[in-house]
């Protein structure tokens, strides 16, 4: 059975997902605590997280880590204290994914910017889920980074929420 590689992130409306000194404070504001923006219920479906270093560093002093006993897979390049149900590693999206599939995981969810676009450039991301919230932060850390690869995406749903964030899916077509 073929693994499924997912995207759930959110952005500013200028298509940034933290400034440049990778705050999420802006997000925080705009969210509001009623609001789920449908996290949980992905969440629920996924076997395995995978993110960049950034995005580890952010979350790594919660104890525990919220997301149950899925495994986490961080991709860095530099040294990281041990942590029980998190592997630090330097794959590349490939090998990554053959090594999820020899684990037997068939839904991972991938996270952190620079490590989409590497997912994305290598073609492996299946669907995304791109809240953006009603924020411009006019400089931050892009979205998307520049990869040099297009590709095409079929929007499959858009949902909004009364703080005027607004979430939309999308299938690679």
């Amino acid at each position: 059975m073929p693994i499924r590689l997912s995207v759930f992130i959110a952005a500013s409306l200028d298509g940034f997902i933290a400034t440049r000194d990778g705050g999420l404070d802006w997000l925080e504001a705009a969210a509001r605590p009623d609001e789920d923006y449908g996290y949980e219920a992905f969440l629920a479906g996924i076997d395995a997280l995978a993110m960049g270093r950034g995005t580890y560093d952010h979350i790594a002093a919660l104890d525990p880590l919220p997301f149950g006993d899925r495994p986490v897979f961080v991709f860095t390049h530099g040294p990281v204290a041990a942590r029980p149900g998190v592997t630090f590693w330097a794959e590349d999206p490939r090998s990554a994914v053959a090594t999820w599939q020899a684990l037997g995981l068939g839904h991972v969810y991938v996270d952190g910017g620079s490590l989409i676009g590497q997912f994305l450039a290598e073609g492996l991301i299946d669907d995304m889920v791109i809240t953006t919230a009603p924020v411009l932060l006019g400089d931050g850390i892009p979205l998307f980074p520049p990869t040099g690869v297009g590709s095409s995406w079929r929007l499959e749903a858009v949902e909004s929420w009364p703080s005027g964030m607004m979430s939309r899916r999308y299938a690679r077509a």
